[in-house]
């Protein structure tokens, strides 16, 4: 059975691929070579192998080349949309920098007109209350004035009566004395009538006076109305977005302003509250409300410190390529799962580095897998860390401010190529970077 098999298999075979001799012929031999089917089927499996592997492998490169050009296009036409939003951010910055500059101009300002201002109301209040008693006396002056006048005319009524009565009995002498003293009675109700009409004038004056003045003070409170409403709404603003940020990074604001106003000494220090005088009295609604908006400024202030102090800032100002995020990834060196604790920024070797926040460098050289790494110790607990450098421009102990440049990009330690692995770490765990970069990417 199993030779019957064999002899149809090589039939079938003798079909299409008939023996066949190969002669090799030199001067003084020849011999042959015998290619029998078996040998020419195997001969022709391997050379279709191998035309078929050279085509599958031509097909795979072409299409990793199509593909490797389509995610280049794309990475690039990435990065200029993420550029062209951090120019959109720096302009929006900027443009809230100016605002937040401005209203504090206005502030000023308005804080010198309403000192001014509140000194001409408590002069004109002063002096209204002054004008309010000199009338009064005036009043009692004039009704005291007219009683006397009154009780003059009595007796000079009642005189002239008795005079007439004892006319014929008076001598002359004694009636020149009585016309003296009619006289000297009629002067004086002349004069007092001349008091009493000028004491009346200058009370309908002075009444005048204080009816302007309080128009006057009217139109100041709706001034000082005004500028207090623009100043709180240049507050609100200009806190607002300063809040959410600190939110968006999870942090307690409340322990924030704290924990900065127990450290904030130096120039631009806690703005103090308005006090003026008055005179014993509560403070007025005005003070009060400057108060508040002092306040929030103060508030404005050490927000503004915050996230000077706080890493809210890109690592990176130059064109990179974002390569890994935060979390559990695949390892590019062994190809296992393991803990990525930053996130990388790829880019040519030597683009500037800068410092995220305002801080202390506590690391400045080699370690491990990092390379060159650089560690900066900011305030609220939070350590950032910038590795595989090819140069570092810091010292351990240097304070540097947010912006500052620390380092070159490269490829020291453990990687693949060029790049920057950046950490942001909080109590001494690392945490995802990109929290406070999409936290700050509408204020810086």
């Amino acid at each position: 059975m199993r030779t019957r098999l064999a002899m149809r298999m090589h039939a079938l075979l003798e079909r299409h691929f008939p023996e066949r001799r190969l002669f090799l012929r030199s001067d003084t031999d020849t011999r042959f070579i015998r290619l029998r089917p078996g040998m020419q089927l195997a001969a022709f499996a391997g050379g279709s192998a191998i035309v078929a592997w050279s085509i599958i492998a031509t097909a795979i490169l072409l299409m990793d080349s199509i593909g490797s050009g389509n995610f280049r296009e794309q990475a690039k036409r990435d990065q200029m949309v993420y550029q062209t939003r951090l120019n959109a951010l720096a302009s929006e910055r900027d443009a809230r920098a100016d605002e937040a500059l401005a209203a504090q101009e206005r502030f000023n300002s308005a804080l010198q007109r309403i000192s001014s201002m509140q000194s001409e109301l408590l002069a004109s209040e002063t002096r209204r209350g002054e004008l309010e008693t000199g009338i009064d006396v005036i009043q009692s002056t004039l009704r005291r004035t007219m009683t006397e006048r009154d009780k003059a005319r009595k007796e000079v009524g009642t005189l002239k009566q008795e005079m007439a009565d004892a006319g014929t009995v008076a001598g002359p002498g004694e009636a020149a004395a009585s016309d003296a003293t009619v006289g000297m009675l009629t002067a004086a109700l002349s004069d007092t009538a001349n008091q009493r009409d000028q004491i009346s004038a200058d009370a309908k004056d002075a009444l005048l006076q204080a009816d302007e003045m309080a128009s006057q003070v009217a139109l100041m409170k709706d001034q000082n109305d005004q500028i207090f409403r623009q100043l709180e709404e240049a507050m609100t603003v200009s806190v607002a977005p300063l809040d959410k940020m600190f939110r968006a990074a999870g942090m307690n604001t409340d322990s924030l302003l704290n924990q900065v106003r127990r450290g904030y000494s130096g120039q631009g220090g806690p703005l103090m509250p308005i006090s003026l005088s008055t005179m014993g009295s509560e403070p007025s609604a005005d003070e009060s409300r400057a108060n508040r908006i002092l306040n929030q400024m103060d508030k404005l202030n050490l927000y503004r410190i915050a996230a000077e102090k706080a890493p809210f800032a890109l690592p990176v100002h130059s064109s990179y390529r974002f390569t890994s995020g935060f979390g559990y990834r695949r390892d590019p060196k062994t190809g296992g799962r393991r803990m990525h604790a930053g996130v990388d920024f790829a880019g040519p070797v030597g683009t500037p580095l800068f410092a995220t926040g305002d801080g202390v460098v506590t690391h400045a050289g080699w370690l491990s897998g990092y390379g060159r790494l650089v560690k900066i110790q900011h305030e609220f607990g939070i350590e950032t860390r910038y590795a595989h450098m090819s140069r570092i421009r810091v010292k351990v102990g240097q304070r540097v401010s947010r912006g500052d440049r620390i380092g070159d990009m490269g490829a020291s330690g453990r990687v693949t190529g060029p790049h920057l692995h950046y950490e942001v770490r909080v109590g001494g765990q690392a945490v995802n970077p990109m929290i406070y970069i999409k936290a700050g990417k509408d204020v810086f």
